[in-house]
Protein backbone atom coordinates (compact mmCIF):
# COMPACT_ATOMS: atom_id res chain seq x y z
CA UNK A 1 0.00 0.00 0.00
CA UNK A 2 1.06 3.58 -0.68
CA UNK A 3 -0.62 6.93 -0.11
CA UNK A 4 0.20 9.78 -2.50
CA UNK A 5 -0.85 13.34 -1.79
CA UNK A 6 -1.04 15.35 -5.01
CA UNK A 7 -0.81 19.10 -4.46
CA UNK A 8 -1.06 21.75 -7.13
CA UNK A 9 1.40 24.61 -6.63
CA UNK A 10 0.30 27.98 -5.21
CA UNK A 11 -0.98 30.75 -7.44
CA UNK A 12 1.31 32.85 -9.66
CA UNK A 13 0.92 36.18 -11.41
CA UNK A 14 0.28 34.32 -14.67
CA UNK A 15 -2.51 32.31 -13.00
CA UNK A 16 -4.13 35.60 -11.97
CA UNK A 17 -3.78 36.93 -15.55
CA UNK A 18 -5.15 33.68 -17.06
CA UNK A 19 -1.97 33.15 -19.07
CA UNK A 20 -0.94 29.67 -20.17
CA UNK A 21 2.14 28.87 -18.05
CA UNK A 22 3.16 25.46 -19.25
CA UNK A 23 6.87 24.94 -18.67
CA UNK A 24 7.61 28.67 -18.30
CA UNK A 25 9.35 29.01 -14.95
CA UNK A 26 7.08 31.48 -13.15
CA UNK A 27 7.47 32.05 -9.37
CA UNK A 28 4.68 32.13 -6.82
CA UNK A 29 3.18 35.51 -6.07
CA UNK A 30 2.44 36.70 -2.53
CA UNK A 31 -0.99 35.05 -2.53
CA UNK A 32 0.60 31.79 -3.73
CA UNK A 33 3.05 31.84 -0.82
CA UNK A 34 0.15 32.36 1.62
CA UNK A 35 -1.72 29.46 0.01
CA UNK A 36 1.37 27.25 0.32
CA UNK A 37 1.68 28.11 4.01
CA UNK A 38 -2.03 27.37 4.52
CA UNK A 39 -1.74 23.93 2.94
CA UNK A 40 1.49 23.31 4.89
CA UNK A 41 -0.32 24.07 8.16
CA UNK A 42 -3.15 21.77 7.16
CA UNK A 43 -0.80 18.90 6.28
CA UNK A 44 1.12 19.44 9.53
CA UNK A 45 -2.07 19.23 11.60
CA UNK A 46 -3.74 16.34 9.81
CA UNK A 47 -1.25 13.68 8.76
CA UNK A 48 2.34 12.52 8.82
CA UNK A 49 4.21 12.36 5.53
CA UNK A 50 7.41 10.46 4.73
CA UNK A 51 8.63 11.79 1.37
CA UNK A 52 8.32 15.13 -0.47
CA UNK A 53 8.90 15.37 -4.23
CA UNK A 54 8.32 18.36 -6.53
CA UNK A 55 8.34 19.20 -10.19
CA UNK A 56 11.46 21.00 -11.38
CA UNK A 57 9.59 24.28 -11.99
CA UNK A 58 10.07 27.15 -9.54
CA UNK A 59 6.41 27.49 -8.54
CA UNK A 60 6.27 23.82 -7.48
CA UNK A 61 9.67 23.89 -5.78
CA UNK A 62 8.77 27.01 -3.79
CA UNK A 63 5.44 25.47 -2.74
CA UNK A 64 7.33 22.32 -1.72
CA UNK A 65 9.93 24.30 0.24
CA UNK A 66 7.21 26.06 2.26
CA UNK A 67 5.47 22.75 2.96
CA UNK A 68 8.74 20.98 3.74
CA UNK A 69 9.83 23.66 6.18
CA UNK A 70 6.60 23.31 8.15
CA UNK A 71 6.68 19.50 8.07
CA UNK A 72 10.44 19.32 8.77
CA UNK A 73 10.65 17.25 5.60
CA UNK A 74 13.30 18.09 3.00
CA UNK A 75 12.52 17.77 -0.69
CA UNK A 76 13.78 14.28 -1.57
CA UNK A 77 14.22 15.22 -5.23
CA UNK A 78 12.77 17.34 -8.03
CA UNK A 79 11.73 15.69 -11.27
CA UNK A 80 10.93 17.13 -14.68
CA UNK A 81 8.56 14.24 -15.40
CA UNK A 82 5.94 15.85 -13.15
CA UNK A 83 6.32 19.33 -14.61
CA UNK A 84 3.38 21.02 -16.32
CA UNK A 85 2.26 20.34 -19.88
CA UNK A 86 4.49 22.02 -22.45
CA UNK A 87 2.20 24.61 -24.03
CA UNK A 88 4.48 25.38 -26.97
CA UNK A 89 3.74 28.67 -28.72
CA UNK A 90 0.75 29.52 -26.50
CA UNK A 91 2.85 29.90 -23.33
CA UNK A 92 2.50 33.39 -21.91
CA UNK A 93 -0.72 34.11 -23.81
CA UNK A 94 -4.33 34.57 -22.69
CA UNK A 95 -7.29 33.03 -24.50
CA UNK A 96 -8.07 36.44 -25.98
CA UNK A 97 -4.53 36.77 -27.33
CA UNK A 98 -4.64 33.26 -28.79
CA UNK A 99 -7.90 33.97 -30.62
CA UNK A 100 -6.51 37.26 -31.91
CA UNK A 101 -3.28 35.64 -33.12
CA UNK A 102 -4.49 32.27 -34.45
CA UNK A 103 -8.29 32.47 -34.61
CA UNK A 104 -11.04 30.82 -32.55
CA UNK A 105 -9.90 27.30 -33.52
CA UNK A 106 -6.33 27.84 -32.36
CA UNK A 107 -6.55 24.64 -30.29
CA UNK A 108 -6.86 22.59 -33.50
CA UNK A 109 -3.55 23.96 -34.82
CA UNK A 110 -0.10 22.50 -34.32
CA UNK A 111 1.44 25.12 -32.04
CA UNK A 112 4.02 22.83 -30.46
CA UNK A 113 1.90 21.76 -27.50
CA UNK A 114 2.58 18.47 -25.76
CA UNK A 115 -0.33 16.08 -26.23
CA UNK A 116 -2.68 15.27 -23.37
CA UNK A 117 -1.91 11.57 -23.90
CA UNK A 118 1.84 12.18 -23.52
CA UNK A 119 1.29 14.18 -20.31
CA UNK A 120 -1.02 11.49 -18.88
CA UNK A 121 1.50 8.78 -19.77
CA UNK A 122 4.50 10.46 -18.13
CA UNK A 123 2.47 11.39 -15.04
CA UNK A 124 1.05 7.89 -14.65
CA UNK A 125 4.42 6.21 -15.21
CA UNK A 126 5.96 8.47 -12.57
CA UNK A 127 3.19 7.67 -10.06
CA UNK A 128 3.56 3.94 -10.70
CA UNK A 129 7.34 4.21 -10.22
CA UNK A 130 6.86 6.09 -6.94
CA UNK A 131 4.30 3.51 -5.77
CA UNK A 132 6.84 0.75 -6.38
CA UNK A 133 9.79 2.63 -4.86
CA UNK A 134 8.03 3.90 -1.73
CA UNK A 135 5.76 1.02 -0.74
CA UNK A 136 4.09 1.53 2.66
CA UNK A 137 5.03 5.23 2.67
CA UNK A 138 3.08 8.49 2.50
CA UNK A 139 4.42 10.60 -0.36
CA UNK A 140 3.62 14.22 -1.23
CA UNK A 141 4.00 15.25 -4.88
CA UNK A 142 3.91 18.98 -5.63
CA UNK A 143 3.00 19.43 -9.26
CA UNK A 144 0.68 21.23 -11.69
CA UNK A 145 -2.99 21.35 -12.64
CA UNK A 146 -2.89 19.75 -16.08
CA UNK A 147 -0.32 17.11 -15.09
CA UNK A 148 -2.30 16.04 -12.02
CA UNK A 149 -5.65 16.17 -13.81
CA UNK A 150 -4.56 14.19 -16.86
CA UNK A 151 -2.81 11.64 -14.63
CA UNK A 152 -5.99 11.17 -12.58
CA UNK A 153 -8.03 10.67 -15.76
CA UNK A 154 -5.51 8.06 -16.92
CA UNK A 155 -5.29 6.16 -13.62
CA UNK A 156 -9.02 6.34 -12.78
CA UNK A 157 -10.91 6.91 -16.05
CA UNK A 158 -14.27 5.81 -14.62
CA UNK A 159 -14.06 8.33 -11.79
CA UNK A 160 -12.52 11.28 -13.66
CA UNK A 161 -13.94 12.27 -17.03
CA UNK A 162 -13.48 15.98 -16.29
CA UNK A 163 -10.94 17.43 -13.89
CA UNK A 164 -10.18 20.88 -12.51
CA UNK A 165 -7.78 21.51 -9.66
CA UNK A 166 -7.52 24.69 -7.59
CA UNK A 167 -4.14 26.05 -6.54
CA UNK A 168 -2.80 24.21 -3.46
CA UNK A 169 -5.70 21.73 -3.59
CA UNK A 170 -5.07 18.36 -1.97
CA UNK A 171 -5.93 15.12 -3.78
CA UNK A 172 -5.19 11.80 -2.10
CA UNK A 173 -4.52 8.57 -4.00
CA UNK A 174 -4.10 5.16 -2.43
CA UNK A 175 -2.79 2.05 -4.09
CA UNK A 176 -3.70 -1.21 -2.44
CA UNK A 177 -2.54 -4.40 -4.14
CA UNK A 178 -2.06 -2.63 -7.46
CA UNK A 179 -5.47 -0.90 -7.53
CA UNK A 180 -5.72 2.90 -7.43
CA UNK A 181 -8.40 4.73 -5.46
CA UNK A 182 -8.97 8.42 -4.82
CA UNK A 183 -10.57 9.23 -1.49
CA UNK A 184 -10.03 13.00 -1.54
CA UNK A 185 -10.18 15.24 -4.60
CA UNK A 186 -9.38 18.94 -5.11
CA UNK A 187 -9.87 19.76 -1.42
CA UNK A 188 -9.17 23.40 -0.50
CA UNK A 189 -10.67 23.60 3.00
CA UNK A 190 -7.39 25.19 4.17
CA UNK A 191 -8.15 28.24 2.00
CA UNK A 192 -11.53 29.05 3.57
Amino acid sequence: MITIGLIRHGVTEWNDLNKAQGISDIPLNEEGRKQALAVANRLFEEENWDVLITSDLQRAIETGQIIGEKLKLPIAFVDERIREINCGEIEGTTEEERVERWGSKWFEMDLGMETFDDVAKRGSEFIEEIAHKYQHKRVLLISHGALIGLTLKHLLPDKFQKVYLHNTSVTILNNIEGKWACNLYNCTKHLS
